[in-house]
């Protein structure tokens, strides 16, 4: 891609990030992007073929980078011998949310997008999807429990997707409301603890 090629895509992506961030997804308009970016419509076409197209070029790479990490995390604590896995309790998931909260950080505004200006796109239920996985390793790791020997009373489905909500709602809030890393960071380590400890409680009934 020549200079002015590359030039003319960045203004086309600054122009779509301003109008995505302020009117959403649905509301925002092509019309207005292409006018901001300073480019025809026929111009724009030359490198995305849709308004969609230019939403996913701008969020799929930091919706890949945070969904391949975290279940990175998941399937690492999964594929560890089964009587090791108490041991490793937390300790990948932590690893995993210090990482996304690092990441979120350095990529707030496209990030933002993904997360709360994203309806009428595939990433609507980004958030959602991830709380369906951590449910079902959920269910996979109470079933190891049980396997171990441990007294691991019944918790449904449902009642692991309200928890699990609450804990990635929570840590996608603190982060996407503009809030100081080091700040970010102290406040995801004491929900973590607050989960935790709710956790270690039903697991003792």
């Amino acid at each position: 891609m020549d200079e002015k090629s590359s030039a003319t895509l960045e203004n086309i992506l600054q122009a779509a990030m301003e109008e995505f961030s302020d009117k959403g997804f649905l509301g925002a308009s092509l019309r207005q992007i292409v006018k901001k970016a300073g480019v025809t419509t026929g111009a724009f076409y030359g490198y995305f073929s849709s308004k969609e197209a230019l939403f996913n070029a701008i969020v799929e790479p930091h919706a890949a980078a945070l969904m391949g990490k975290f279940m990175e995390a998941q399937t690492s604590f999964a594929e560890l011998p089964e009587e090791q896995q108490p041991d490793h309790m937390g300790v990948e998931s932590s690893n995993c949310i210090h990482w996304m909260v690092e990441y979120i950080c350095q990529h707030r505004e496209p990030v933002k997008l993904m997360l709360c200006r994203s309806e009428g796109t595939s990433y609507e239920h980004f958030v959602h999807n991830m709380v369906e996985m951590e449910v079902e390793y959920t269910i996979k790791y109470m079933e190891v429990l049980r396997r171990l020997g441990r007294n691991i009373p019944e918790l449904d489905e449902q009642m692991c997707h309200i928890i699990a909500s609450g804990m990635f709602n929570g840590v996608f809030e603190i982060v996407l409301h503009d809030m100081p890393r080091d700040k970010a960071l102290r406040y995801v380590d004491q929900l973590r603890d607050f989960y935790t400890a709710g956790w270690l409680k039903l697991m003792e009934q």
